[in-house]
């Protein structure tokens, strides 16, 4: 009797255990929730977080007369509406990804339960409320204890889409967001990529394609795996005539045919001053973190508060910069790549070209997959020396070509294509009106202008410490020794003469004289005035311009010659604006007196010299800027960097001409007047030919009133005569030992990297509305198609219906 007693208690009990530890998991499961929805694991998303994602709410940068230079995204994509996407697409992902997609609302419990009993091996439970919701919150953890509370968050957020937004609108979010390989991100970016037309143009297997990507990024990209590819592209066909959207023989047919890529990825620098835009966007970035959002509370966001940004850039005066870089640079890569330590790659060959290019080559992406691979660096070493079809720069109107070259070869060549900054100002305000940070963007990401790029100088230090001597009663009549005359231990030889000519012909003993005279500290004190921020190392030989200092604070430098004795600082935005309209921060122009307007102008008098008879003075008899300029030349050892720096009364504007790798030398060349000036003289040609830009190519340097009927100096008197083409430096070629540099006739079909920008938010063209297939029309009526209920786009997410 007590033993069966004893087997009545005993289902009890267990039914009492099983019921406990189902209301404890329940109970578990319902706090997780409550826990996960006050965002304990993370905040979740506001509704305007999600009326304004990222992709839609983008910075945007203008330049000085409102033209759109283009936008920061926090990843490169282009939104576009509903209609403007192919049926063939909507149907291909319902097809795939999610058949119930108008009959659930957000969780489907069929497929749910069916991924539970199979554990996945049947198909997941991800519908495309979740997938958007996954995307909205940038979720990927591998993690299974993490995964799980994401994939809590996902259903909440999932049902609240459902709740506020039409399927339409759904769909169209998901498949403006995700990724479709390579980071190519939204539908309109990948039909461009891989097929070359606007997503509403998207024929039925090209979308089965795109949707087949999304599967696996990486796995099934059409371009680098195309078996893979094509296998899932028709598994997307046929999952598209199980759900009546193709017949048998209209997927049998297409199933037959391969892939048909038209790939080209598109240019993420489009837009206006690539180089200038990625500067601006670090700027902003440290602009972000200082300043509080009033709205969040938090730091602005750049790629999600749509913040505007106002420049300075003129469109003209870049694109004239960007012309001059192409007329002068090609030509200057001829004679370079034609020099008989390049052309027999003997430069190659030295010590340090042997080591510039060992650490190049393993700094590679290549590099890193094959050592990643367990392959020995002799077996690498040999892979890099096999030839491979590939597209490489080159001075043309695509800026590349394709040719057959080894991986090591590549390398090589890359590091020969010589590199340009290029900076323009207004040397009154400050503000910056073209910049051209190097040869090619898309090639070449390193910007040569601003204040972290820094190289030795040469010459063009040289006004700064003749600045000084004026201050300190030196005249440009005043003679300088002769050499040779002591540098820190190092005896410089070469003529003197009367300051102004040792000025214009950039002679050595002049400019070591004067350093002796007023001393070093002295100098770098009186640089640091004129803006130089960089350090300035403290020997004598800065006087021939061996420090390394950055195009924009030597053009700030120079700014107090047109200036009239103010230096000025470089700036580039004029304001910061919300997305409506509310000005955030201001900018203004920076100025503080450095010289006497006097001092100014006998500087700018005596650099006038420069190109008129001086270094520069190719600039008027084979440029033929005959215009009021002034200018310094600039040529570091053995031609490693050329430099010109010059001014008219109204622009202010530098130029550096040099390979990345200093070893790498142009010779024999006049220096900074062969390899930089050119570039100069093109772009001020064409601005002074624009009388649109208020830039009075006529304008003169006017003397201040206290030397209106003065005499300034006879430079005809002071100057000596020269039988060798002068330039800079110590040695000096004879004309006849000189490379020539092809002087552009202007006549040049050029492209510049500056292109419109192509606005996200203008419409892609819809394409005319396609008939809907058997079924299709009764399931966008379903109910769980809350669309006449709902009010605008993407609205009360989390918050009231």
């Amino acid at each position: 009797m007590a033993v069966n007693e004893k087997k009545s208690i005993e289902p009890s009990k267990a039914v009492k255990i099983f019921w406990k530890i189902f209301l404890y998991a329940w109970g578990f499961v319902f706090l997780l929730i409550f826990l996960i929805y006050v965002g304990l694991f993370g905040k979740l998303p506001s509704i305007e977080e999600l009326e304004n994602p990222s992709l839609m709410s983008s910075s945007e940068i203008y330049a000085d007369d409102g033209t759109l230079m283009g936008k920061f995204y926090l990843k490169d994509r282009i939104n576009v509406k509903y209609q403007d996407i192919s049926p063939f697409v909507i149907r291909a992902l319902i097809a795939t990804e999610d058949e119930r997609f108008y009959d659930h609302s957000g969780i489907d419990i069929k497929s749910l339960v069916r991924a539970v009993i199979f554990l996945g091996r049947e198909g997941g439970a991800s519908t495309i409320t979740q997938q958007t919701a996954k995307a909205l919150l940038g979720q990927q953890s591998r993690k299974s204890v993490t995964r799980v509370i994401e994939k809590l968050k996902e259903w909440i957020v999932a049902i609240r889409l459902e709740k506020n937004f039409t399927k339409e609108e759904i769909i169209t979010l998901y498949l403006n967001m995700v990724n479709y390989g390579e980071e190519t991100y939204g539908i309109r970016n990948a039909a461009k990529t891989y097929f070359q037309k606007e997503p509403g143009q998207l024929a039925v297997e090209e979308a089965a394609v795109l949707v087949g990507v999304l599967k696996g990024s990486t796995r099934y990209n059409p371009r680098r795996n195309p078996k893979a590819a094509m296998s899932r592209r028709n598994t997307v066909l046929d999952q598209m005539v199980r759900n009546d959207f193709l017949t048998k023989d209209e997927a049998k047919s297409l199933k037959m045919a391969p892939i048909q890529l038209k790939y080209s990825k598109m240019d993420e620098n489009s837009g206006i001053a690539p180089y200038f835009r990625e500067m601006l966007r670090d700027d902003l970035k440290d602009w972000c973190k200082e300043n509080e959002n009033p709205k969040t509370g938090e730091p602005y966001d750049l790629y999600r508060d749509g913040l505007k940004i106002f420049t300075t850039i003129n469109p003209k005066m870049q694109e004239y910069a960007e012309i001059a870089v192409y007329r002068h640079m090609q030509n200057l890569q001829k004679v370079f790549s034609n020099q008989y330590n390049i052309k027999d790659g003997s430069a190659w060959k030295t010590k340090e070209g042997k080591a510039v290019m060992d650490a190049a080559i393993k700094q590679t992406e290549r590099w890193k997959n094959l050592k990643e691979e367990g392959i020995d660096e002799e077996e690498i070493r040999k892979i890099f020396m096999e030839p491979v079809n590939m597209r490489v720069f080159a001075w043309n109107e695509k800026r590349e070509k394709d040719t057959l070259m080894s991986p090591i070869d590549s390398i090589r060549y890359h590091k020969q294509i010589m590199q340009i900054g290029l900076l323009s100002i207004d040397p009154l305000s400050g503000e910056v009106k073209a910049w051209v940070g190097g040869s090619n963007f898309k090639r070449f990401k390193f910007d040569h202008v601003n204040i972290n790029t820094k190289r030795q100088v040469g010459s063009t230090f040289k006004p700064l410490l003749y600045t000084l001597g004026v201050k300190n009663g030196f005249k440009p009549e005043t003679e300088l020794p002769n050499g040779p005359i002591d540098m820190g231990g190092k005896m410089i030889d070469g003529t003197g003469g009367p300051m102004a000519v040792c000025l214009a012909l950039s002679k050595n003993p002049g400019a070591v004289y004067l350093i002796n005279t007023l001393g070093v500290k002295k100098t770098i004190e009186f640089a640091k005035e004129c803006g130089i921020v960089n350090n300035i190392p403290p020997y004598p030989s800065i006087a021939l311009g061996s420090a390394d200092l950055s195009l924009i604070e030597m053009v700030q430098a120079f700014s107090m010659f047109p200036g009239r004795g103010f230096n000025v600082k470089p700036y580039y935005i004029s304001r910061i604006e919300d997305r409506n309209g509310n000005v955030l921060a201001s900018f203004r122009t920076q100025t503080k007196e450095v010289i006497s307007e006097s001092e100014a102008y006998i500087m700018t008098k005596m650099l006038q010299g420069v190109v008129d008879f001086g270094t520069g003075s190719s600039l008027r008899w084979a440029y033929g800027v005959n215009n009021e300029v002034a200018g310094k030349t600039g040529t570091t050892n053995d031609n490693a960097d050329g430099w010109f720096i010059g001014f008219s009364p109204q622009l202010l504007s530098g130029v550096w001409v040099g390979c990345d790798d200093p070893f790498l030398r142009m010779l024999y060349t006049a220096g900074g007047s062969q390899m930089a000036m050119p570039a100069w003289a093109y772009y001020y040609q064409q601005v002074f030919n624009d009388r649109s830009l208020n830039i009075d190519p006529n304008a003169r340097f006017s003397p201040p009133a206290n030397m209106q009927n003065e005499m300034l100096f006879n430079i005809d008197s002071l100057k000596s005569s020269e039988e060798l083409l002068p330039i800079e430096g110590e040695e000096r070629y004879k004309q006849d030992q000189l490379v020539e540099i092809p002087i552009s006739s202007g006549k040049e079909k050029v492209v510049t990297e500056s292109q419109k920008f192509e606005d996200p938010s203008e419409s892609t063209g819809a394409p005319k509305p396609m008939p809907l297939m058997p079924g299709e029309q009764q399931k966008q009526n379903s109910p769980a198609d809350t669309s006449k209920n709902k009010k605008g786009v993407l609205k009360r997410v989390f918050g009231k219906t």
